[in-house]
C-alpha cells in the first residue's frame, strides 16, 4: 500500500495517465465507427447478405422495372412477386408482416 503513498513514491496521480489514455482510444474507435467505418464490411462478414449493396437496386425493383417495359405480364409479376416477398419482403427485415 505503500507505493500509492508520495513518500518518494509517484502518487495515486499515475492511475490517472491509463485512464486518460483509455478515453482517448474509446474516443478514437467511437469517431471512426461514426465516420469511417460505417457501411463497410469487415473481413468476418465475407458472406454476401440477402439484400443488395446500396448502390445495386433491389430484386423487388427489377422486377417492377421489366413488368413496366412489357417484358413479363401481370401474372408472372404476381407470382414472381410473391416469391421475392419471402426472401426481400418486410417479414425479413424484422417487420410485421
Amino acid at each position: 500500500m505503500n507505493t500509492l503513498a508520495y513518500n518518494g513514491g509517484p502518487g495515486p496521480w499515475i492511475l490517472l495517465f491509463p485512464i486518460i489514455w483509455a478515453a482517448v482510444v474509446v474516443g478514437a474507435v467511437t469517431l471512426l465507427r461514426r465516420t469511417v467505418w460505417r457501411g463497410r464490411r469487415g473481413p468476418w462478414q465475407a458472406a454476401r447478405p440477402l439484400h443488395n449493396a446500396p448502390g445495386e437496386p433491389s430484386p423487388i425493383a427489377l422486377l417492377g422495372r421489366r413488368f413496366a417495359t412489357g417484358e413479363i405480364d401481370e401474372d408472372e409479376y404476381w407470382r414472381r412477386l410473391s416469391v421475392l416477398d419471402e426472401q426481400f419482403g418486410p417479414a425479413s427485415k424484422g417487420g410485421a408482416v
